[in-house]
């Protein structure tokens, strides 16, 4: 399962969060030589170091000692540590490979077989929605990778599944050249990360690494309404099958005037059974059917179509992802916390049925924010800018859409929502930005953000 060259020395892993852990006990357990560093040195890295240490794995906190790294056998980066940091630099340069996590846990999981989802938006919920469907079916199946299970861990289990929902990002899919999935989906492209790559040309260029083992058994499941996932996709060998909420020219569609999900042809359920907000939902659960029903012929039988439509009716939100965190005085509390970037928030605004008080900000990731000032004027009532990108948002969106410009204080955000916001109205936080100004990640912002949303009707309730 291990390659004898990454025997010869140390395997290095940067990054002592949940996947470099993992990735850590699955090597030592195989035989490996293992040495993990992480530049920080709060109290949750010395838990998990003091765990990792009594099974023979050297691990250095508060700094990455160079020299060693530069001298291993094999670099594991983790998915939030950059490629321009100091200890993947001079592995490059000392011709030490550089894996993911997700590469190594691989080479353990042999006979499992992937649905691989990756995009800019929607990955998360297509991989859930992949995930649940397979086990509907009878599957012993996981979601794991970028959705918050490190495919690591599922490698540690004393049974390997039969199936993976895998979310793979593109710094993941950067590192990981073994990558050949039963099905690959590509759900969308837009600009994104761009704090992190030169240029949205570089951002795709990872995402297309995705079709870099196809072959002419190879299946993709491919955006038909998105133009750059066609263009993306159109070189790799392999059958190519289409979803889109726009038309019928696809392999699984939304039949908007009879308000129903055809896939291959079946019409599969009414889009009122599928408890998600939004058409680009209809769009994730499109994706997620026709990739589980195309990874088997078994997946096509009467039988398994009734249980896929069964699948979708059960299937509730992520949390952090459009999820419903309460309905207070007549107002809807949305939680879309996940949306990092401009294209998911341009999604769930564009999804809005009422006015809306959207709650924009964090800190910013290279895109402007123009793009969301047409859907704003549908439903807008007004955008909160709070947060390291407040004056960002007020100079793209002022004099666009009504912007009201805050400061670094959640609360003071979520008292100035209810506030302006009436009955029959909606408060969306849906950030466009990444949440480290204020905030550990994303969940914590979407658990503040149902703590505060319900914290003032229950102290009126109880005067």
């Amino acid at each position: 399962m291990i390659p004898e060259e990454w025997r010869r020395a140390e395997i290095a892993i940067i990054g002592l969060g949940r996947s470099g852990r993992s990735a850590a006990v699955l090597l030592a357990r195989a035989g490996a030589r293992v040495y993990v560093s992480d530049a920080g040195s709060s109290g949750a890295l010395e838990g998990a170091a003091a765990e990792l240490r009594p099974q023979g794995i050297a691990v250095e906190l508060g700094r990455h000692d160079i020299a060693r790294v530069a001298g291993a056998s094999l670099v594991v980066a983790s998915p939030g540590v950059p490629p321009g940091s100091p200890p993947l630099v001079a592995a490059r340069e000392a011709g030490v490979p550089v894996v993911s996590e997700v590469e190594v846990a691989l080479r353990f999981l042999g006979t499992t077989r992937f649905i691989a989802i990756t995009g800019t938006n929607g990955k998360t919920t297509t991989t859930a929605l992949a995930g649940h469907l397979l086990l509907t079916l009878g599957h012993d199946a996981v979601a794991a990778g970028n959705i918050g299970t490190p495919l690591a861990e599922v490698a540690l289990l004393p049974r390997h599944p039969a199936w993976v929902a895998l979310e793979v990002s593109s710094f993941q899919l950067h590192d990981t050249p073994g990558l050949a999935p039963a099905v690959g989906v590509l759900t969308n492209l837009s600009p994104d990360h761009l704090d992190r790559y030169a240029s949205v040309a570089e951002y795709f260029a990872d995402k297309a690494l995705l079709f870099r083992n196809a072959v002419s058994s190879s299946r993709w499941v491919v955006n038909r309404d998105d133009v750059e996932a066609l263009r993306m996709s159109a070189p790799a060998a392999g059958e190519r099958r289409h979803f889109s909420i726009a038309g019928r020219d696809a392999d699984a569609w939304y039949d908007r005037p009879a308000d129903t999900l055809v896939v291959l042809a079946r019409p599969l359920l009414p889009r009122r059974e599928l408890e998600l907000i939004g058409d680009h939902n209809v769009a994730n659960a499109l994706a997620a059917t026709l990739a589980v029903a195309i990874g088997d012929p078994g997946h096509r039988t009467p039988e398994s179509w009734s249980r896929l439509a069964a699948g979708l009716r059960s299937f509730r939100a992520l949390p952090h992802r459009l999820e419903i965190a309460g309905e207070h005085d007549g107002v809807l509390w949305i939680n879309d916390s996940k949306a990092t970037n401009v294209g998911s928030t341009l999604v769930a605004v564009a999804g809005m049925t009422r006015p809306t008080v959207l709650l924009l900000g964090g800190r910013h990731k290279g895109e402007p924010y123009t793009a969301l000032a047409e859907p704003l004027r549908r439903f807008g009532k007004r955008v909160l800018a709070f947060g390291e990108a407040a004056p960002l948002i007020e100079q793209d969106l002022g004099g666009l859409v009504p912007v009201e410009r805050l400061g670094a204080s959640f609360t003071g955000v979520i008292d100035r929502a209810r506030e302006i916001a009436e009955p029959g109205d909606a408060v969306l936080l849906s950030p466009a930005c990444s949440s480290y100004d204020m905030f550990v990640n994303y969940e914590h912002r979407g658990a503040e953000f149902r703590r505060l949303a319900a914290d003032e009707p229950l102290r009126r309730g109880t005067a």
